[in-house]
């Protein structure tokens, strides 16, 4: 059984398998060219971090936040060439779930596609719960339309904010709070108290989210000749106005605010990894695609190293204006930072940057809702997945099963799970991701370099990885004595769960670092499973435990049925 839980498929079975889809009509349409690639990466990567976790960051790194999302971008850097060494190998759609299949075999692969789904699915309905807050937003502000405060929040938020309010209200203490905090105590009773009832329970639902999540997934299901039109359309708009606010804002500059660089020292600029990576989120769901480009071999690693070189320049751009336009401590619990540095200087400057805000998280929901229905049907022409989530429409040659089950799915968690969920989870799925297509690409065999088709330069790693790592080592010295002391001092209790996964990650690098020096590893794939592992144990604790769990009820369905229904199993 051990054997048959990592069996492999090759790169010809792939190809063939495709070839043969292609012949019997159930191929996707290809349609797809750099430039359309190119959009669709930044169309994903360039939503809510930009205009919201963005002021988080900039709040506790001050200005030498741009340290960290070079750093970042080099971390992704090193992913998405691998990413593009697989793609240009196995042009075929399901992302790192394919390619895990390749070298890994087939449960590594089921997990890899599990913690894809995660990303997907939490992260698009995090990011359906945000363009509801910016489009409710504008509703009032532009339009002065209030919809029913029972229209646009989950039972779970509503019952707890009533309940606060409630008590806010009676307590006398409370009457010399700030006048717009005791207004919105007022409007949230208010909002439960005229809330419908059915059989005792209000009635509350986030009617925005679940709109905005339908219309997504009608764009998705009719073609990706008009998904493509409508992100390109809408990516155009976004960076217009990017360019628009680095432009006006570089007039409001005070190079002062510059000044100290890293107030809070490099601690400071680390709290905000979570966040800027977080940002950076979407350029690898292009790979999804694969099988819907004209030379997939050729594009789709250009797609993705271009859309992740633009986003980082305008991700570094705007972040210097932001810090330069206010001191790094106004940032506090500021969620709309583009608009919160314009609202005093040029109002109607930030009322533009509400509708691109609108526009921009409509362009990560599209690309992430077209990728998630083609892990499903990846999935499911390999057996693990009922045969009904590779059905392609006839018509408009797309999931359309697959799409319909994502968007009921997204629809009901936007509408009614609590708007507070963290994005810890998206950020372990998709760096656990990019962990195993780093180090899958050192199982994969040396081809020679074709013309016109992407090569991962090969770079010596045996002397660099040691140097890095234990450069490294030397700067979290502190760190790792404090856990070997309490373990070797019989308190092993007291280590948390961070600081575990903080030794096995010493662990871990220790070992490749060694394979390295021995094996001569290539340099790219090295230092994207290191990097990349090193960003996973930062995130918290209880991120990890929930990402436990979803991993263990997907093993679940993995050895209950695709186990037993994989295209690889024994006859």
């Amino acid at each position: 059984m051990l054997s048959n839980l990592f069996r492999k498929k090759s790169i010809e079975s792939i190809q063939s398998q495709y070839d043969e889809q292609q012949k019997s009509g159930q191929g996707l349409h290809r349609i797809l060219g750099v430039r359309d690639l190119t959009f669709l990466g930044i169309a994903a990567v360039i939503g809510a971090g930009i205009f919201s976790t963005i002021g988080g960051a900039a709040y506790n790194g001050g200005p030498g936040i741009t340290i960290l999302f070079i750093l970042t971008a080099i971390t992704c850097g090193f992913s998405a060439l691998c990413y593009a060494e697989f793609a240009s190998r196995v042009p075929v759609a399901g992302s790192a779930y394919t390619y895990s299949y390749v070298t890994f075999g087939e449960l590594v692969a089921w997990i890899i596609g599990w913690a894809l789904i995660l990303e997907y699915a939490i992260g698009n309905m995090v990011v359906a719960i945000s363009w509801s807050g910016y489009f409710n937003n504008l509703l009032v502000h532009i339009f002065n339309i209030h919809l029913p405060g029972w229209l646009l929040i989950d039972p779970e938020t509503a019952t707890a904010a009533y309940l606060e309010s409630s008590k806010a209200l009676t307590d006398t203490a409370s009457a010399a709070v700030d006048p717009s905090k005791w207004e919105s105590y007022k409007y949230a009773v208010a909002s439960y108290e005229q809330a419908p009832s059915l059989m005792g329970y209000k009635i509350f639902f986030n009617l925005p989210a679940l709109c905005i999540v339908l219309l997504v997934t009608w764009l998705s299901y009719i073609g990706i000749k008009e998904s493509k039109q409508s992100a390109n359309a809408m990516v155009i708009f976004k960076i217009g106005v990017i360019l628009f606010v680095i432009i006006a804002g570089a007039f409001f500059v005070d190079t002062n605010n510059w000044q100290p660089f890293l107030p809070n020292g490099f601690e400071g600029v680390l709290k905000g990894v979570s966040a800027v990576f977080y940002a950076y989120i979407g350029f690898d769901a292009i790979s999804t695609t694969a099988e819907e480009c004209k030379n997939p071999k050729r594009d789709m690693p250009r797609g993705m190293i271009y859309s992740l070189l633009i986003c980082t320049v305008l991700y570094i751009l705007i972040t210097l204006v932001l810090t330069g336009m206010e001191r790094y401590d106004r940032f506090e619990g500021v969620n709309d930072p583009l608009a919160f540095v314009f609202e005093k200087r040029a109002p109607w400057i930030e009322k533009i940057i509400s509708v691109s805000a609108i526009i921009a998280t409509t362009s990560v929901l599209l690309v992430f809702q077209i990728g998630q229905p083609r892990i499903w049907m990846s999935m499911s022409r390999d057996g693990l997945l009922p045969k009904k989530f590779q059905q392609v429409h006839p018509r408009y040659q797309t999931p359309a099963f697959a799409t319909i089950v994502t968007g009921i799915f997204i629809g009901l968690g936007a509408m009614l799970i609590r708007s507070g969920l963290v994005t810890d989870l998206t950020s372990i799925g998709t760096l656990f991701a990019f962990v195993l297509v780093s180090a899958g690409v050192l199982l994969l065999p040396r081809v020679k370099p074709e013309p016109g088709k992407f090569s991962l330069p090969y770079i010596n790693g045996k002397w660099i990885i040691p140097v890095l790592f234990g450069l490294l080592i030397f700067l979290f010295k502190e760190r790792l004595a404090t856990i070997l002391e309490l373990i070797l001092g019989g308190q092993g209790s007291s280590v948390t769960l961070v600081q575990y996964l903080f030794l096995i990650y010493v662990a871990i690098g220790t070992l490749l670092t060694i394979l390295t020096f021995v094996r001569r590893y290539s340099l790219i794939p090295i230092m994207g499973v290191l990097s990349c592992m090193y960003l996973m144990i930062e995130i918290p604790a209880i991120s990890w435990i929930w990402f436990l769990c979803w991993m263990a009820g997907g093993l679940l369905i993995y050895f209950l049925y695709g186990y037993r229904h994989s295209r690889l199993a024994v006859k």
